[in-house]
């Protein structure tokens, strides 16, 4: 299972990116290049579970430190 490295507010922007995304996929199924708007799954599905791999990756977390 992957360590939680993101924070509430960061947890937030991801999801109503990942959303607004999404949103503009189906408002605009005809555009030509409406198939990009599914990376919106990504920041979606991070947000969520609180945790992203390219954070582990390079060391960084925007979680608030325990004491």
């Amino acid at each position: 299972m992957l360590r939680k490295n993101v924070g509430t507010i960061d947890r937030a922007l991801r999801i109503l990116l990942g959303l607004a995304l999404l949103a503009g996929f189906f408002l605009n199924r005809d555009g030509a290049y409406s198939w990009l708007y599914l990376i919106g799954v990504v920041p979606l599905v991070t947000g969520l579970m609180s945790s992203c791999p390219l954070y582990a990756i390079f060391g960084l977390s925007t979680c608030p430190r325990k004491t």
